[in-house]
This record gives structure tokens, sequence and C-alpha cells, in this order.
């Protein structure tokens, strides 16, 4: 009978007779067994003495079967590297730095058992938003090491609840992205899984990133189950845009602001890390990543997780180091920069400009850093006592210091402006480079004029001096008004109206606003040759109507109740009433114009001009109003102890007084 596939009879005892010698290995690769071996003539496979006569196979335990040499075992493979970021992320609410309101009410409302069904958290990146979230959802269903634990401000990390959330393997705690679950059937497969209870865990926790990215009909479809949520569901929500969220579904929730981390913070936190990590650090270059992280915590470890990678394994995180990995220019070339530029120094300033693009520094970041150190020693100027604020590099606090001490704020205030408009320009701009040096010339050249509040002083201080000062007479101006000198200003005294007219610019007033075309004409048409009370005499153009003295008669007739005589002439006569305003105005700017005060406002604005003088005493058509006749003519000038003003109140000085 044939063996079968595995080499026996299949009709055989249990116990296997002696095999026959095989050909070759057995079916799956492995050894068929072994035949009788002959005596050895040397020790066995492990130095041993061999045995002289082996049992036979058939009976032999499995154990003494011969043991081949094992193969090498591959090490197991090393566990994959965590960047800082993830290594270190917060545990609990006391690894949460930075946000110590939010930290405080949180710990007080699980203390209270007041906690919310509904959080939204909102800040930059990088603030700790969704861990604030997760650190809620452990604490919340965490059942301490013991198993008996109720929600608590400090989870454990250590009960099966925690872990499982740690590991984001819970199945009660979902933590999804809006931006990708944005649409209204993504809500309601949620509304439909919150109606069941949690499958282990005291609460179902749903954590929404980017919630602002959900679509209005989201919004919607979550308001109901928002505001009243089954007792055994918590919904935590994290956004940078709050101001996209709607307000009827932040009026639903408990909002907590996550602020910018300080740089003082932040730089001492990565000096601790750095301290973990046995990491050598300059504390320059751990502030240069605190600024650069600009309050962002995830932000500034990834900038340190790469500083340190590029330090090397022996290496340090030096202030050089980090400026050549973000691209900065040497603190000590932007205070170069400030100062050649605040002395008006083009050249200089182009030399530092080239030098720090031979090192390689952004002309954009050039600027940038021009603003921060704008605003640093605006702060200096404005607080010197900041001089020893430790956030400041020691360059910052000496040369920075002195630097601050020979600078308005005014002059700062201006370089900030000019600086935040030339950063557009540079990010808009096809050469950057170009652009950044022309904000930097523009920079140079208004740092050899004054501020504007320097030129208000100066001309303050040329204000007794030209209200002093002898000004030409009037020439043509008409005359009815005197000029008041106060603090370089001229103010002109009008006579009183008058009922009966007695010039001509008065008869013209009366057909303002009774008769247009005729007062138009009587403007521009019109030469008055003799204006006496009930007879005029004029000499009419050519453009005026022919009916022009009768339309006069009627209106003068209308408006005084008496009788009045227009005759016409061929004598030359004044000019026009128009022409009178026009010589009026001329006359006006030319007393403007000789006025000490007006001439250092030229001097000081190269190019500027006098468009028009605005007198309050002077009427529609540009002219005083003319003396009334009979009145008292007004003095020229104030008595010199006569004083500018009184309060109303004030009581009549005596003599006995003084």
């Amino acid at each position: 009978m044939s063996d079968n596939m595995f080499g026996q009879d299949p009709e055989a005892p249990d116990a296997l007779p002696e095999p026959p010698a095989p050909d070759g290995p057995g079916l799956f690769g492995a050894p068929d067994p072994l035949p009788e071996p002959p005596a050895p003539e040397g020790p066995g496979l492990f130095g041993e003495p061999a045995a002289a006569t082996p049992p036979p196979v058939a009976a032999a335990p499995a154990a003494a079967l011969p043991t081949l040499a094992p193969e090498p075992v591959a090490a197991p493979p090393a566990t994959p590297y965590r960047v800082l970021a993830r290594k270190y992320r917060p545990q609990n609410f006391a690894d949460l730095i930075g946000q110590e309101a939010l930290v405080r009410t949180l710990k007080n409302a699980f203390a209270q058992g007041r906690v919310a069904h509904a959080f939204m958290l909102t800040g930059v990146r990088g603030v700790g938003k969704t861990t604030t979230a997760r650190i809620i959802a452990r604490a919340l269903n965490c059942v301490g090491p013991d198993g008996t634990g109720g929600p608590t401000a400090e989870p454990c990390n250590a009960c099966a609840e925690c872990k499982a959330i740690l590991a984001d393997r819970h199945p009660d705690v979902q933590e999804l992205d809006a931006a990708s679950n944005n649409g209204v059937d993504n809500v309601r497969e949620l509304r439909e899984a919150v109606r069941y209870r949690p499958a282990q865990a005291r609460f179902k926790v749903y954590i929404l990133d980017e919630v602002h990215m959900l679509s209005n009909a989201a919004f919607n479809a979550l308001l109901k189950t928002l505001e009243e949520p089954p007792p055994h569901v918590k919904f935590l929500f994290a956004t940078t845009e709050i101001r996209k969220v709607p307000a009827t579904i932040l009026s639903r929730c408990q909002t907590f602001h996550l602020k910018r981390v300080p740089q003082a913070e932040l730089r001492d936190h990565f000096a601790r890390i750095c301290a973990k990590e046995a990491v050598d650090s300059e504390a320059e270059a751990l502030a240069m990543v605190a600024r650069a992280a600009d309050g962002s915590v995830r932000d500034g470890l990834s900038l340190l997780d790469q500083a340190i990678a590029l330090a090397g394994p022996q290496g340090q995180v030096s202030a050089l180091l980090v400026r050549d990995m973000l691209g900065l220019a040497d603190r000590s070339l932007v205070l170069d920069l400030m100062e050649a530029l605040m002395a008006g120094d083009t050249a200089t300033t182009l030399g530092l400009m080239d030098r720090g693009h031979e090192q390689g520094a952004d002309p954009g970041v050039v600027l940038a850093d021009l603003l921060d150190l704008t605003h640093t020693l605006t702060r200096l100027v404005s607080v010197p006592a900041l001089r020893d604020d430790p956030a400041l590099t020691e360059v910052e606090r000496t040369r920075g210091a002195a630097l601050a001490a020979k600078l308005s704020v005014a002059s700062l205030g201006r370089a900030w402006q000019m600086l935040l408009k030339g950063l557009g320009e540079v990010n808009e701009a096809p050469d950057r480079r170009a652009a950044a040096e022309m904000v930097l010339i523009r920079l140079a050249h208004v740092a050899e004029m004054p501020t504007p509040g320097d030129l208000v002083k100066r001309l303050l201080e040329a204000g007794p001096a030209a209200a002093n000062a002898p000004r030409p007479a009037p020439n043509g101006s008409g005359g009815g008004a005197r000029a008041v000198a106060n603090g370089g200003m001229t103010m002109a005294v009008a006579a009183q109206a008058v009922a009966q007219p007695q010039s001509w610019q008065q008869v013209v007033a009366l057909a303002s606003g009774r008769r247009p075309l005729l007062h138009s004409h009587l403007l521009y048409h019109v030469h008055p040759v003799k204006v006496a009370p009930g007879r005029l005499e004029l000499r009419v153009l050519a453009a005026a109507p022919r009916d022009l003295a009768a339309q006069l008669t009627a209106l003068l007739a209308e408006v005084t109740e008496q009788r009045w005589t227009i005759a016409l002439s061929n004598a030359e006569g004044e000019p026009t009433l128009a022409e009178q305003g026009k010589q009026a105005e001329a006359s006006r700017r030319e007393i403007a114009a000789s006025h000490p005060l007006v001439q250092a406002i030229l001097a000081a604005f190269p190019g500027a001009s006098i468009q028009a003088v605005r007198d309050e005493g002077t009427d529609a058509y540009g002219l005083a109003a003319p003396a009334i006749v009979g009145a008292e003519p007004e003095p020229d000038t104030l008595p010199e102890d006569m004083p500018e003003f009184a309060p109303p109140e004030a009581e009549p000085a005596d003599l006995d007084d003084f």
C-alpha cells in the first residue's frame, strides 16, 4: 500500500514505523524525519559528546530532536520621532500656558458642577483650542485610577477612559473636521447619533474643529440640537474665525477667547523644553523663536524643532543659527539701519541694505524688523523704565535705549506710517528689493524735514512776533472793516446792515433771492457811476437786457416803498461788483502772503501756495460791509492793556484793586 501525501499509510496504527530515507525536503520546506545517523566522530552540535546510539525516531519525544542553530532575530524598529509640538502637548489644565482666565473658569465650573453643554473656543492658530477640547473631554469622562471617580478638572490620564481618549480611539469621543464635514447631511448624521446613549463613557463628546467652515444649512440644522441636547452629550467647537460663526450658534455656547501667549512665557516654555531635551540654547535665540511664533505655541515649537535639527547632535541653538534659519537680519544691522535712516544718511542706508541682502535677509522681513524696532523705540521713548524689560535683547537695552533718547514720538510715528505703507508696496512689487530701497530712501529723505508737530511749535513761537509785525494797508478792500491781530489770525468786524441801501453792493444784494436773473446782470454787467438815496446813475453793458432800469426801479420801489430815479450814463464809473470782489480777493492774498506766519508756513512746505483767503467780515461778494452813515468809526487797534477775552461771569475790575 502506498503512502499518502504526508508519507503515512492511512490504515497504519498511531505508532509511526521507521520511514524510509527521503529524497528531499518535505512539502512545506521542513526536513523530513531524519534516518538513523551514523556514530559521530566528534562532539555534538552544541559541543556535548554525541550519543553512541540515538533512540529510534518514532519513539523519541519532540524535545529530543536535534536542535538547529537559531536564526538571528532582527531588532525591533525604533520608535518614530515625535515632534516637540506633539511630545509636549498639554495633558491637563495645569500644562496650559498663557490662558489663566480659561483655566480658572473651567476649574471652577467642574468644582461647582456647572459644566456647560457647549463650548466655543476661539483664538489664533496654535494657542491650544483643540488641546483644551481634548482635556475637557477627558475631564468629563475620567473615572480615576480606581474606576469610581466622577467628572474632575484634573483627569488622571491613567484610567481606561483617559487612555482611550488620549489614543484617539474612544468610541464616545469623536473629533470631526468641519472643513471636510461641512454639509447638512453630516450634521443630520450627527443629530441621529446623539440620540443614543454612550457606549462606555459617561458623556458623548463631539469636537468640531474649524466650525466656521460649516455651511449655513448645516448651522441651521444644528441649532435645535445645540439648544436642547440630550443630557449625555457635550459639544466642543474650535474656530479661528469666530466672526464667521452665526450669532444664533454663539448664543447657545459658552465662548472662550484664547489669547496669544506672551513672548516672555513662550521664551521660558522653550527654555524648559530645551532643558528636558538636553539641548544647549542661547537666550537670544529662544527670544527670536518666541517673536517669530507670534503668540502661537505650536508655531514656536515647530521652529524650535527645526532649529534643534539644524544645530545637530552636539550643536547649540544660537542666535546666529536661528537668524539664518528665519531669514532675519542681524538685530545690530537693523539698529544700524534705523540710526542711518533717522540721520538722513541715504548712502549708509543703501550700503547696509546691500549687506543684509548678502546675508540672505528678505527685503520684506527687513522692513518688518524695522517696524518692530520702531515700536520698541517708541515704547522706550514713552516709558523709559521699559529699558530694563527682560524681553528686550541686550543690544536693544543698550543701543536701542540710547537711540530712543535722541528721537521723538512724532518722528517715530511718521516712520511707523511710512514703513507700514512701504511693507504693502514691497509685497505687491515685482522687485521686492527695489521697492524696499525706495521706502528706505523716502524715510531718509523725510528725516531731514521737521515733523508736523515741530512745525506747529515753530509757528506758535513765531506767533507773538507775527502779531506785532506791521501789515500793509488793504488796497481796494472796500473799507468799513477793521483787522484785529489774535495769534496771527486776521478777523474782520463788519458793520451792521441797514434797511435803506446806501451803496451799490447793498442795492445789488436786494435782488439776490428775489430776482435771480436781474441779480446776475447787476453783478456782472453794470458799472455804478453815482449812488445816492433815491437816485442811481449807472453805465449798463450791452450784455444786460434793455429793460434793466425798469426792472431795477420796480424792485427798489417794492422793497423800500419809495420812488427811485435811475439814469443811464456813459461815464466810466466804478468796476462791476464782480470785479470789485476779485480785486478785494487779490488784496487779501497780498496781505496774507506778507504775514510772517504765512511766510513761515510757505517756507516750511516747499511748493505750497495760498489758494483762498476767507474773511469772516466780508459779504457774499467778497467785499467788506459798507460803513453806516453817522456811525462812529471803529478804532484801528485794541488798547494794549485790554485782554483778548474775559469769561461771561467775570466782574468788572475796580481801579482801587490795582
